[in-house]
């Protein structure tokens, strides 16, 4: 049980380390990945496209550094900029969406990719005191297991 749990800490030891030595690649990916759904948004209801308008409502943004880069987008040419950037949905019409002008009054003007790596980062701290609390619970788990095991080796003469 003590082995199990030790490779159960390190895994995890392990996944922290390289989850902290790459954040600045998870940082890219995740600025290219967002880019990448913007470039192909669509009207219609993909994964990708609702995951970018869930991200916009939610923190309240718009493009990926500013409302701005849906100007070089298939989709701004057809629609202007998404409705899910709106500050009021009442308050949106479709012609003030599509002139950029207009629309910085309208719309989040901050972009999103600024404000996900700063919710994660401000975040990282209640996740890493979790993790390591439970860490000193398996650490605990270990020692008590290595105890537990040497004293049913000590004993097992007596019970003769």
């Amino acid at each position: 049980y003590a082995m199990l749990l030790s490779l159960i800490f390190l895994i995890v030891l392990v996944a922290a380390v390289v989850g902290f030595v790459f954040r600045h690649e998870i940082k890219t990916n995740f600025e290219s990945n967002l880019n990448l759904a913007l470039r192909h948004y669509n009207m219609t209801a993909d994964r990708h496209s609702e995951a970018v308008d869930t991200i916009q409502r939610t923190l309240h943004c718009c493009g990926v550094q500013n409302y701005s880069d849906w100007e070089r987008t298939e989709y701004f040419t057809q629609k202007g900029i998404p409705r899910s950037c709106c500050k009021s949905q009442d308050d949106c019409s479709e012609e003030d969406l599509k002139d950029p002008s207009k629309a910085k009054l309208k719309v989040f003007v901050d972009g999103c990719f600024f404000l996900v790596t700063s919710t994660m980062e401000s975040k990282m701290s209640v996740v890493a005191g979790i993790s390591f609390g439970i860490a000193c619970f398996q650490l605990i788990g270990i020692i008590l297991a290595c105890c537990l095991s040497q004293y049913i080796t000590n004993n097992q003469y007596e019970m003769v």
